[in-house]
């Protein structure tokens, strides 16, 4: 029967919006009671309307009635507090396994509504009331429900970390400070968050800055795709309409004429797509990246702050906006007049103008080339991995080192047959292809050593590197250097060195050798117009001479 009884009087005192025990409660003209904060919200609500009813017996007042306490129902609710017959909370003010859980609550214990650094604890909103009422707990510093709290405490004084030793990188209270801290540079955790906190907006400006200047980036790309594509659409057009005049032959020239114009449009749109998708994957860090340095920011525990907070350095450099520059709008244009002039020639000088107009495909470049490099440190941010292929080496050629390192030997090696295998001479390839822009050095021992580039399909039998229009090389032995291409030989003078470094950029057409030691020294520069993939190749003229692919960094 009590147990009845004091349900019942949870029931009457009950406020029927909240659910809740009444809190500062309110009786309204027809009878009914609601805390003050519920009618009033409710009613809130009802303002627009010019009408206020009761949520429970749907009684209008007109004007909006102005609430006055009731005494008799605050008393009652005081008294019930008291004997502990409080209305059970739903069970989703209860504390779960993810949740902080309330440090004063008994029993089962409810969410915590706010942690105290000062204290160090977590309170319900009910254990944290004393926080408000009494003037000392109103200076203790409350913030969101934490499970760390523990690590806001000294281990060896027992006191809340209130100082920072810059010394140390490292959260102490005041007694560290005057004890095994002595004399270090200390000061309050508020000032070094402070500090922190200015070295973070600071990040913060730049990563904003970077993402607007990539947004814009971006749309210039766009905007250059779009180019690309209309004025390769428009020349194909013309070309087609050109050829359809001509001869048979024509229709030939025609066909791979707007074969290369495709090749050299999806050539130039991956390039900048590409890049438009590096920018925005750049966007999309640069975004994630601001967005956790605001939540670290948001934190208002000093102490997770600073033990969480990375040392903030300056950030990296990336390639800047004015980096990205576009050619004239001209794009395949210059091919369209090409391909007009064509028209009025006789089919005599056909073979003539055919290379003019393959030519003016290939220039076809929207971005503009960056500078070639000039100091060692600008060349290694070419550096490609390189390995050389087993398929290709001469029986006579000893692989190692991860086939990076390869020795002329004095017998032969026990090699499987492969078509790719270099018969005659004592040379192999890379296993690599090599487009773009690449960088590698050559570690040579015991002379007569060639380095250079070749293509794929150059000659197993009879495809000596640099006596054919299919290589290059450079040949160095005791201080000589001597470049060949197509049996054509080029004497060096140089500084001597052991180590050779080669730099190629594929589309710009040129190859480079140096000389490397303390400095680089250029040997021999090539400017020529290279038609296929090349890979990189080593030959030999002297038994016991090694050459090794170096690893640089």
């Amino acid at each position: 029967m009590a147990q009845k009884g004091a349900q019942l009087d949870r029931e009457r005192i009950s406020c029927s919006i909240c659910l809740d025990l009444l809190k500062d409660p309110v009786t309204l003209q027809c009878g009914h009671s609601y805390c003050r904060n519920c009618i009033k919200g409710f009613w809130d609500g009802e303002d627009q309307k010019g009408i206020h009813s009761c949520p429970q017996c749907r009684q209008t007042f007109i004007p909006r009635p102005v609430l006055g306490k009731n005494t008799m129902l605050a008393d009652l609710v005081e008294q019930l507090k008291k004997t502990g017959l409080q209305a059970a909370p739903a069970d989703h003010c209860y504390a779960g396994p993810e949740d902080v859980a309330c440090d004063v609550c008994s029993g089962r214990k409810l969410k915590a509504f706010k942690s105290c650094l000062t204290c160090p604890a977590s309170y319900c909103e009910n254990h944290l009331q004393p926080h408000y009422d009494s003037p000392p707990l109103r200076k203790h510093k409350l913030v969101e429900p934490s499970k760390n709290l523990q690590e806001n405490i000294c281990s060896r004084h027992d006191e809340v970390k209130k100082m920072f030793c810059r010394s140390d990188q490292k959260s102490i209270c005041y007694l560290c400070s005057v004890d095994e801290h002595k004399g270090h540079d200390t000061v309050s955790a508020a000032a070094e968050r402070t500090e922190r906190q200015r070295e973070l907006e600071g990040s913060r400006q730049q990563i904003q800055q970077r993402v607007q200047d990539r947004e814009k980036d971006v749309k210039l790309l766009q905007q250059q795709v779009e180019a690309i594509n209309q004025s390769a659409d428009k020349t194909v057009e013309h070309s087609e309409k050109i050829f359809t005049e001509l001869i048979r032959l024509l229709q030939k020239r025609s066909s791979e004429v707007k074969q290369q114009i495709r090749s050299q449009q999806e050539t130039e749109v991956s390039r900048v797509k590409e890049l438009q998708e590096k920018l925005e994957q750049e966007i999309t860090e640069l975004k994630r990246k601001d967005a956790e340095l605001k939540q670290l920011s948001d934190t208002e525990d000093h102490t997770q702050f600073l033990q969480n907070c990375p040392s903030v350095s300056a950030l990296r450099e990336s390639t800047p906006s004015s980096s990205i520059k576009i050619r004239p709008l001209r794009h395949f244009e210059a091919v369209t007049a090409a391909v007009s002039e064509l028209r009025e020639k006789l089919q005599d000088i056909l073979r003539e103008e055919w290379t003019n107009i393959s030519l003016r495909v290939t220039e076809v470049d929207v971005l503009l080339s960056e500078p070639e490099p000039k100091s060692r440190a600008d060349f290694l941010k070419y550096s490609c991995k390189i390995t050389l292929d087993p398929n290709t080496a001469n029986r006579w050629l000893l692989l190692s080192e991860g086939n990076r390192k390869v020795t002329l030997m004095e017998q032969r090696q026990s090699y499987s047959a492969h078509p790719d295998r270099f018969i005659v001479y004592e040379q192999v390839l890379s296993r690599e292809s090599l487009t773009g822009r690449c960088y590698w050095e050559v570690e040579m021992r015991g002379g007569g050593v060639v380095v250079g580039v070749a293509y794929k399909n150059i000659s197993r039998a009879s495809g000596l590197f640099g006596h054919n229009d299919k290589s290059w090389s450079l040949y160095y032995n005791q201080n000589n250097y001597i470049f060949m291409y197509n049996s054509i030989q080029t004497s060096i003078s140089g500084p001597a060195s052991s180590r050779v470094g080669v730099y190629l950029d594929h589309r710009a057409g040129i190859l480079s050798f140096y000389s490397v030691s303390g400095t680089m020294t250029l040997l021999h520069r090539v400017q020529t117009r290279f038609t296929q993939p090349l890979y990189a190749g080593i030959r030999f003229y002297y038994s016991g001479a090694t050459a090794e692919l170096c690893k640089v960094e």
